[in-house]
């Protein structure tokens, strides 16, 4: 499916509202592949933008769940008390600490119901049972890995293709299992070295993800052996990205460095450096615990316009995101790929 689309471009699923059944339908629409996240919703509200973008276009999209993970429960009052502070500057409090699963069970009954073309997992894989019952009704199944080593799990695991995320990608490091003592969860790999190593360990087609911005980004990928190059920065400030104003603020002006942290969710994630990041780098590895503990102070600074207390989360190439419709950013991304392979070509 995602190899046979006319435009190999993908616009990454990202959670939290900025993947819209706009976005989704609009990239999907100019001939690329537009993925919904799922991550954070409920079955309902999933159902209904399912709905939302068969409501604009007929073409194929996928679905990304995440996977939960095995429950870890540390103390976290200490880190309360920080939230708290932090949260009162808003006129808000923090949010219970407590342990889900995402809704994933319903959510997989819901894709498998819908015969969502794609389906994407990431922070873990699926069960054989779940992927042979998404085969059954015609889905792919994309496994979203880090390494090598989690690229042969989920080659055993059944996966159809490998989503490989290079270190530079911006929002949540697809670690399967999130080492504490590791900034970043597990080994970081720059995504032309993730896609060389992954290849070396199994044979199964890539889609690449991290930092690409420019269709000349997406002619590299292509050229290391990538199916299709995923994009989520470039996408965030796409006129129909769900991306909040102060985000979008942020990310034209350019002057922040980012950085891997778990200060907000518990989990690793790049994201431009603010006041909270810089001051909880110590925050414990605990998901998605530390996720409801923040969400309030994290919707009230989104409210009151205070890019300190957000998650700001964006890949390393963030500020060469352009402000573009959807569909005219797809034909961009494009055109550029098609003259950096030309001259490639005419290079060598």
């Amino acid at each position: 499916m995602i190899a046979e689309r006319r435009i190999p471009l993908i616009a990454a699923p990202m959670a939290g509202g900025v993947s819209t059944p706009e976005l989704t339908a609009a990239v999907s629409a100019a001939g690329a592949f537009g993925f919904l996240a799922a991550g954070y919703l409920t079955a309902d509200a999933l159902a209904n933008q399912i709905a939302g973008v068969r409501a604009i276009t007929s073409e194929p999209f996928g679905v990304n769940l995440f996977v939960p993970g095995e429950r870890r429960d540390l103390d976290l009052s200490d880190y309360r008390t920080r939230v708290e502070a932090a949260a009162a500057r808003h006129g808000a409090e923090a949010g219970s600490p407590s342990w889900d699963d995402d809704n994933y069970p319903a959510k997989v009954e819901l894709v498998i119901a819908e015969r969502i073309p794609v389906v994407s997992f990431t922070f873990g894989l699926p069960e054989r049972s779940i992927v042979d019952r998404l085969r059954e009704v015609g889905s792919q199944v994309v496994a979203t890995v880090t390494t090598p080593q989690e690229a042969r799990a989920a080659a055993d695991a059944g996966a159809d293709l490998l989503c490989v995320q290079g270190m530079e990608a911006g929002g949540h490091r697809a670690v399967f299992n999130d080492d504490p003592a590791l900034p970043g969860g597990g080994s970081l790999f720059g995504l032309l070295a993730a896609i060389r190593v992954v290849q070396a360990e199994v044979d199964l087609p890539i889609i690449a993800a991290g930092g690409l911005v420019h269709g000349a980004d997406v002619a590299a990928v292509l050229s290391a052996g990538a199916v299709a190059a995923q994009l989520g920065t470039a996408f965030l400030v796409c006129d129909e990205a769900g991306t909040p104003p102060t985000q979008r603020a942020e990310i034209a002006a350019g002057q922040r460095e980012t950085e891997l942290t778990r200060a907000f969710s518990g989990r690793p994630a790049r994201g431009l450096v603010n006041r909270f990041l810089a001051d909880n780098g110590d925050a414990p590895a605990v998901y998605p615990q530390l996720n409801n503990l923040t969400k309030p102070m994290r919707g009230a600074a989104g409210k009151a316009g205070d890019p300190e207390l957000m998650s700001l989360w964006a890949g390393q190439t963030y500020a060469q995101a352009r402000p573009l419709p959807a569909a005219e950013l797809v034909r961009r991304l494009t055109e550029e790929a098609r003259q950096a392979l030309q001259q490639a070509s005419i290079r060598l």
